[in-house]
């Protein structure tokens, strides 16, 4: 079975759940940035959560199949169309051979998932089928996808059927406005007090330099480190330091006029400052915010967060139980 990729979208790639275990060599996580709408597309055709899937950015595929499947779309607000034909999302849906699949435009959200019963069957690469562009592998070819491609599937297993809903409850809510939760980072020690302060009291707007990357926010007042010597190996501003690893989720500011917070494709180290990091538990939102969108960020402690971690797993253990069989 394969998909053949009529529009590619403007940026469509081959992700999964990630390859974790090799940031130490410079590789970094990749696999789906909104990860419980991966997930949630996954059980809705009765894949295993780890199964490859198409992630959509802000412009999602035309897609064309040459065989019958079964497909779920879960993520941003963009309604699916099979032969021009609106149907729903956050359902398993029932395609034929010949059918072809669109969408409108993402009215809220960023990033639309498409789980096709099977998986998309590309050749696994360090453990994962994602797509990490900026080393070429993982994927289709390294890459995100063309006009022509044509997408492998593997074969469906016995849960796959069409017509499995799930209760809007589970569906994660795409807010043109965020609170951002953050822990305190190694050189936030660094900010001036009143930088420090207005870092958490201003709003922020996404820039449209946003993407698999790093996030970058605009629109809030510039950010003054104290002055110091540079030590050997540091750049000259005061936001340089000597290179050290960046965490998934660390913000950076260069030359502390705007907060770049990082993601599952940025890179493993460098040489700015990391005033904080965004708890886990809020970087899937993160990825569905639209360039213009509103966010805040919300000074938290290490309980707070782990709780909030907790907190989500206990929703993935609700979508799996409403999900099983």
């Amino acid at each position: 079975m394969s998909i053949e990729v009529v529009k590619p979208g403007l940026s469509t790639t081959v992700q999964d759940l990630g390859r974790p275990g090799y940031y130490h060599l410079g590789i970094p996580l990749s696999g789906a940035l909104d990860q419980y709408s991966c997930r949630l597309a996954n059980l809705l055709v009765g894949n295993d959560e780890s199964a490859a899937v198409l992630e959509c950015t802000l412009l999602a595929p035309e897609l064309a199949f040459t065989d019958n499947a079964i497909i779920a779309v879960a993520g941003a607000q963009a309604t699916p169309r099979i032969n021009g034909k609106d149907v729903e999302s956050n359902a398993s849906l029932a395609v034929k051979a010949g059918d072809t699949l669109g969408f409108d435009l993402m009215k809220a959200g960023a990033r639309t998932y498409i789980a096709v019963a099977g998986g998309i069957d590309v050749p696994m690469v360090l453990g994962s089928r994602s797509t990490y562009a900026l080393g070429a592998i993982g994927g289709l070819h390294g890459r995100k996808l063309a006009a022509g491609d044509r997408l492998p599937v593997g074969n469906p297993g016995r849960e796959a059927r069409a017509g499995r809903t799930v209760d809007i409850g589970l569906v994660s809510s795409m807010a043109k406005e965020l609170a951002l939760r953050v822990l305190p980072g190694l050189y936030f020690h660094r900010l001036t007090e009143s930088s420090a302060d207005t870092f958490f009291a201003d709003t922020w707007t996404v820039a449209s330099e946003a993407d698999r990357i790093g996030y970058r926010y605009r629109r809030g007042r510039a950010l003054h480190f104290l002055e110091r010597q540079q030590p050997f190996g540091a750049g000259s501003d005061p936001s340089n330091i000597v290179d050290a690893g960046y965490p998934y989720g660390s913000i950076q500011v260069p030359g502390g006029l705007e907060p770049i917070v990082l993601l599952r494709d940025a890179v493993s180290g460098g040489g700015y400052a990391m005033i904080g990091a965004v708890i886990s538990a809020d970087m899937d939102c993160i990825a569905q915010m639209q360039p213009n969108n509103k966010a805040r960020f919300l000074l938290v402690d290490m309980p707070l967060a782990l709780s909030a971690r907790a907190e989500r797993q206990q929703r993935l253990v609700r979508l799996r139980a409403a999900l099983a069989g």
